[in-house]
């Protein structure tokens, strides 16, 4: 059966097609359905097999008919007719960096080129320099990105996971904030949306010396080739691949600018619909009427001048939130200082009574009143394992100053391992491997559930085994792990668990490196599911135990 991520793939192919063919307004349509059908909380079959496809945003009678002949029977002559229409070549060209489907028909239509060879011969020939719009910084450009493609015939960057792009563009704003005389430095785009991949960065720069900018920005350790630099962007690549592009904007400017490169591409289209039928105009560059610009240096005089309220960064997917914005029912986002607790934090099992003091005066530091620290479990070899007297001598002694220290103790879903059912645990983690079981049993013996985390590596995992776990979990009354990586659930995997009821468990940082990401993504995917300070939990419900005396390593 085709999965939703092969569905989305082959209409936005679809789409890509169909602007090298010149049509003028299916593309869109085919990449609006595409988008959707990737954000989707379960599989696109079972909303086919309810006659629901027509539910999903963007999906109209038409496509819906293409998703039921492509679940039926895994292929569709329409894209396979599409491909026939279109040089297999001109794929290839319009996947290169700095083109697309639109470039790569002017190519085909203008020049005749079908394919990468012919470009290359093409730009020997110089036919390209009297063509609009390709000076010679562009075909220099070109020319590199033929080269590159040529040495790895895989071609393209493949998006980057969010929590690897995050140190990246970190170190590059704390590096323009330092050395460009910047006003104000952004990372706009889907990374700003908190997506879970990227495709590039996009940094928006306010400052009187451009140049100043740019030579900071090229000197900076990551970057590996300065690809094109112009008056006001500048584009590289890094060492990794990864392409940058760095704006400076003018301040009068830098909301719209911020707001324009954010993104979403169908969240900015329907605020432009707003802007047109109130006679305005919005565009990088502020929000005009007539030739009079009337708002732009924040995003809220964006926004306020079409009526709505700001709009979080992370819920800008046009999902409903401007019409939530119109009527006044945005909701209100967990933020970084409501997490006052983390219920699932490990230590080493050779943790020292000084490792547990730091962590103990790193969370007090950051002024949390919960720690759950899992005193037991099973590691990923299959051995049991707990702490040492020590370590929890030492969480006992750092219970108050308005610190609570629970223990948890973490297993697969079924009946302990005899090794920890003598570990004095205040709740228990399940480790969400496989199927959840049909029926809590025996799970239900001991400490009371209250999360579980470390879905199975699948990245992101399935939606039917998201959806199947976030089930359990509230038959049980657990809370589900969200964050970065295989073992946590994404920002659509959230979103579902939080319509269902199913509070979220979320990271703080604490005891973490400082450039550990995890925290921070974490964060970002629970916003994108719309979730508040109320749909997350933040500690073990009920009184805590009395300190105990330390339970010996076994």
């Amino acid at each position: 059966m085709p999965s939703n991520a092969d569905a989305a793939e082959m209409f936005r192919t679809i789409a890509d097609l169909l602007d090298v063919l010149g049509e003028k307004f299916k593309p869109e349509a085919y990449r609006r359905a595409a988008r959707s059908i990737e954000t989707l909380t379960e599989d696109l079959s079972k909303v086919a097999a309810r006659d629901e496809l027509r539910t999903i945003p963007g999906v109209g009678e038409a496509i819906a008919e293409k998703i039921r002949e492509y679940l039926s029977t895994g292929r569709l002559p329409y894209y396979e007719r599409l491909k026939h229409e279109v040089p297999a070549g001109l794929v290839d060209l319009m996947r290169l960096p700095g083109l697309g489907p639109k470039t790569a028909r002017r190519f085909w239509v203008d020049l005749g080129v079908e394919g990468p060879a012919e470009l290359e011969a093409a730009i020997a020939q110089g036919r390209l320099d009297s063509m609009k719009g390709f000076g010679p910084k562009k075909i220099e450009q070109i020319r590199t990105a033929l080269a590159e493609a040529r040495a790895a015939p895989s071609g393209g960057t493949a998006r980057m996971p969010i929590e690897a792009a995050f140190p990246i563009a970190e170190r590059i704003v704390s590096g323009l904030r330092a050395r460009a005389a910047a006003d104000a430095v952004e990372v706009a785009g889907s990374f700003r949306r908190r997506r879970e991949t990227v495709g590039d960065l996009d940094i928006l720069v306010t400052s009187e010396e451009p140049e100043r900018v740019f030579d900071a920005f090229s000197a900076l350790p990551e970057v590996r080739e300065v690809r094109l630099r112009g008056g006001t962007k500048e584009t590289a690549l890094l060492t990794n691949g990864l392409q940058v592009d760095v704006r400076v904007v003018e301040p009068a400017a830098f909301g719209a600018a911020l707001l324009y490169f954010t993104g979403s591409k169908d969240h900015n289209v329907h605020l432009r619909s707003i802007a047109r039928e109130r006679g305005l105009k919005i565009n990088e560059y502020g929000i005009f009427r007539g030739e009079e610009r009337i708002g732009g240096r924040t995003e809220e005089e964006v926004y306020g001048s079409l009526g709505l309220a700001w709009i979080p960064p992370e819920l800008r997917e046009d999902h409903g939130e401007i019409e939530a914005a119109t009527r006044g029912e945005l909701p209100t986002l967990v933020r970084g200082e409501d997490l006052t607790g983390e219920l699932h934090l490990h230590l080493s099992p050779t943790a020292s009574k000084e490792d547990v003091t730091r962590l103990l005066e790193d969370a007090r530091r950051r002024r949390l009143t919960f720690l759950g620290v899992v005193v037991g479990g099973v590691s990923d070899d299959g051995r049991p394992f707990s702490l040492s007297t020590a370590s929890l001598s030492a969480l006992d002694a750092g219970v108050g100053r308005g610190l609570e220290v629970a223990r948890a103790v973490e297993a697969e879903a079924g009946a302990l391992p005899p090794a920890l059912r003598e570990v004095k645990a205040d709740y228990r983690i399940v480790r969400a491997t496989g199927s959840p079981p049909e029926s809590p049993g025996k799970v239900r013996e001991g400490p009371p559930i209250l999360l579980v985390s470390h879905f199975e590596a699948k990245v992101p995992p399935s939606p039917d085994a998201a959806r199947g776990w976030v089930e359990w979990a509230r038959t049980v009354g657990a809370a589900v792990e969200v964050g970065p990586g295989a073992e946590r659930l994404d920002s659509t995997a959230a979103r579902f668990a939080r319509d269902s009821g199913v509070p979220l468990a979320l990271r703080t940082g604490v005891g973490a490196p400082a450039d550990d990401p995890t925290a921070a993504v974490a964060l970002g995917f629970a916003r994108r599911a719309g979730a508040g300070p109320s749909d997350v939990r933040l500690r073990a419900p009920g009184p805590r135990a009395a300190p105990r005396r330390p339970t010996a390593s076994r």
